[in-house]
């Protein structure tokens, strides 16, 4: 009986092989940005430090040859750029939840072979003992 049970879990593990296509994950890890965010009065007068560390999922291509070129990629400063420069200047964002999804619409828009879109963001201001505070946004493709 044992054997019939190992052979289901293997015929199980292959269908999900066969039917999940391969994927690419951009990631630009722990880079801080200054944003203007906050609820409390003492926030929102100045822009406060945030680190940021975004992962984009993409469809892989069959195979990366060593002169594969970037367009079969995404440029990884894009993930970045989302982050800081293609912030609204002068926009007060009150959650971090908002500046997560301003960043994700940014590179939805930017790119439609991006599929899945995780933006993790840790206000870096109100850690008291060197613990992380913050959230992380996952957001699909509709």
């Amino acid at each position: 009986m044992r054997g019939g049970d190992d052979e289901d879990i293997l015929e199980q593990a292959q269908h999900l092989t066969d039917t999940q296509p391969d994927s690419l994950i951009l990631e630009v890890a722990d880079f801080d940005v200054n944003v203007l965010t906050g609820i409390y009065s003492e926030e929102t007068k100045l822009p406060q430090p945030l680190r940021f560390t975004i992962w984009a999922e993409m469809l892989a291509e069959d195979h990366y040859a060593p002169d594969t070129p970037l367009s079969a990629s995404k440029n990884y400063m894009d993930l970045k750029h989302a982050a800081s420069t293609a912030l609204p200047e002068g926009v007060h964002f009150t959650l971090i939840e908002a500046v997560a999804d301003h960043v994700i619409e940014t590179l939805f828009l930017q790119d439609p072979r991006i599929r899945r879109l995780k933006v993790k963001i840790i206000k870096l201001a109100i850690a008291e003992a060197g613990e992380s505070i913050g959230i992380t946004l996952t957001r699909t493709r509709r």
